[in-house]
């Protein structure tokens, strides 16, 4: 079985101030992306003697973790009991292999991808044929970000971003990513957040007019986005900073940080603009990376396939 694994950008992210609870209720856009990680999986016989796990892990990145730390195998394990409770059946024997494109600490969602779609494939491979919405609750223990990739590719997401909600696709389709080689630990930035005394509930419970945002033209949505993780970010990273303001300039046009950072997007209305824009900022992004990839975009891999067929 193979998985596609995309991609998030947080077009729009609205952070209120800290919980009891120790988290942040967001307000947030987010779309899916033309990135993608690979996952395969295969069944793979052991002796019946032999307990069976779950899953056993490879990676072609060796700084990408394979064990409990990973998403992957942490769902995976989960999953496994959760089934076991509930049927008394003991399933695994999963031999996975995760090819990473998607950078780790750049606020595009990269693990949380791997670990929905990975949960997706078991629920296909091990029948226990759950609808998204259970599947989605189920993940949203591992992760805020998790539960969107269930429901893409364009949602509002609130609360700690378990509360989903479909809006339609933007208009501007085409994004210019560059990937900056500097990772950008989601806890630091929070806390530096919080030490900034940042986050209002007024700007988490007033949502913008999001049908009308979805129709504007790529400078005119860009024109409107805010990323309230941004202030934080750049105060840890003023290389991080300088290269945002450096690439604005030279773009004429808004440059926004995804998520926590440090990934940093802006929008086109065609390839070929996107394109010769990220000709433009080639030196600028010498260390870095560029990609052009489309926002909100449709893709086949085994999972979806199958979705499609019942459906």
């Amino acid at each position: 079985m193979r998985l596609l694994c995309p991609a998030k950008i947080n077009l729009h992210l609205r952070v209120g101030p800290r919980r009891d609870d120790g988290f942040h209720s967001l307000l947030s856009w987010f779309c899916t992306a033309g990135l993608f990680d690979t996952l395969t999986f295969e069944h793979f016989a052991s002796p019946a003697e032999e307990p069976r796990p779950p899953i056993s892990l490879v990676c072609d990145r060796a700084d990408i973790p394979c064990d409990g730390r990973n998403l992957v195998v942490k769902v995976a394990v989960a999953w496994a009991q959760e089934v076991r409770n509930a049927t008394g059946v003991s399933v695994g024997g999963i031999r996975a292999s995760l090819q990473k494109r998607i950078p780790a600490g750049a606020g595009l969602g990269g693990g949380s991808s791997d670990g929905a779609r990975a949960l997706l494939g078991l629920n296909a491979l091990w029948r226990t044929n759950r609808s998204a919405d259970d599947l989605s609750e189920f993940a949203g223990r591992f992760g805020s970000d998790l539960p969107f990739f269930f429901h893409g590719p364009s949602n509002i997401c609130t609360g700690r971003g378990e509360n989903v909600r479909p809006l339609a696709k933007p208009s501007a389709r085409w994004v210019l990513l560059i990937l900056p080689p500097i990772h950008m630990p989601t806890a630091d930035v929070y806390r530096r957040f919080d030490a900034m005394h940042l986050g209002r509930d007024e700007d988490i419970s007033v949502e913008p007019t999001w049908a009308t945002w979805a129709k504007l033209d790529a400078k005119e949505l860009m024109e409107q986005l805010v990323n309230d993780l941004e202030p934080p970010a750049f105060a840890i990273s003023p290389a991080l900073a300088a290269l945002r303001q450096d690439i604005e300039t030279a773009l004429a046009q808004p440059v926004r940080m995804s998520g926590s950072g440090s990934s940093l997007f802006t929008l086109y209305d065609t390839k070929k603009e996107a394109t010769a824009a990220g000709g433009q900022i080639e030196q600028l992004c010498e260390r870095g990376q560029i990609e052009i990839v489309e926002l909100a975009p449709e893709f086949k891999d085994d999972v979806s396939t199958q979705i499609d067929d019942r459906g």
